[in-house]
């Protein structure tokens, strides 16, 4: 290990990272992830950032020269802007070698989260509906009934609300987290946050209108009226009018995690680098160090 690497420790379900200073400190976010109310940007010794165990080194193909890693790391001391999703350990350490404010971990957690999102989803809708109207059960009367008491303008109004509360309440979870605004970031990487903020909403709205219309269209009855939908949910469900609702519950919150996401991730590649980012890191060559692929 030498001065300006970047650093990383494995944890019992994460990794935990920081840039070393050389004189046997490092810098990182101080704490754990749930022990981080009052978390700093902290200069501490390796011993301790370490708790006995192996430390490894990230290295990368482009990066910083030592020096202005070690300054930007600096440059942030006293920072107390934690957030696991958005702004983690690993995000400053790689911010500080290369410019770029990632997290692999972050990256990875998504696609669970998001599955994780649309198992709710579908569970919750098909207790409420089943629970929700004067005849219950998920019959067909049992969904109608459960449907219609769900929302206004019956059975499609309840069928809309589901959906969209599904939809926006992961639009509002990303945007509190992955793409959360941040001060201490550039320019580009605050705009393409915005973008994909305004994108989550976006997509969990527009997801939740071609919900809607798929059922108008997709059964044997079109249209939107008691058999309409009926007919129209099963074709979705492949049968089974249940299993229709929630699909279209859980197609808004799919499309704000990936609508939103993607666009972020489209942007920040497509605007030009803040003054201070990665495109302006020196090319180091290849040096055989031990890696740790982080991970929960």
């Amino acid at each position: 290990m030498a001065r300006g690497d970047h650093v990383c420790v494995p944890r019992s379900f994460y990794s935990h990272h920081a840039i070393d200073v050389g004189d046997g400190t490092v810098i990182h976010y101080t704490g754990t992830p749930v022990e981080k109310v009052a978390a700093v940007i902290a200069q501490t010794s390796m011993d301790e950032f370490a708790r006995g165990a192996t430390v490894c080194v990230r290295h990368y193909r482009h990066r910083y020269d030592p020096e202005r890693t070690v300054g930007r790391a600096m440059s942030r001391l006293g920072e107390q802007a934690y957030w696991l999703a958005g702004n983690n350990c690993e995000h400053f350490a790689t911010w500080c070698a290369t410019g770029r404010h990632t997290s692999a971990q972050t990256d990875r957690a998504i696609p669970v989260a998001t599955a994780g999102k649309v198992a709710v989803a579908t569970a919750g809708s098909t207790l409420t509906v089943s629970s929700a109207g004067s005849v219950a059960g998920l019959s067909g009367p049992g969904i109608m009934s459960g449907l219609a008491e769900i929302g206004f303008g019956g059975a499609v109004g309840g069928l809309a609300t589901l959906a969209g509360s599904a939809g926006l309440g992961t639009a509002l979870v990303m945007n509190s987290t992955v793409l959360r605004d941040n001060e201490c970031l550039g320019k580009s990487e605050r705009a393409a946050r915005h973008v994909g903020r305004t994108a989550t909403v976006v997509g969990a709205g527009v997801a939740t209108c071609g919900g809607i219309a798929a059922v108008s269209a997709a059964g044997s009855v079109a249209g939107l009226s008691g058999a309409g939908i009926m007919s129209g949910l099963a074709a979705i469900g492949g049968g089974t009018a249940i299993a229709g609702t929630a699909v279209v519950v859980a197609a808004p919150v799919v499309a704000a995690v990936v609508t939103g996401w993607g666009l972020y991730k489209l942007t920040r590649a497509l605007l030009p680098p803040d003054p201070d980012d990665g495109a302006s890191a020196t090319t180091t060559p290849t040096v055989k160090r031990p890696t740790l692929h982080p991970a929960f």
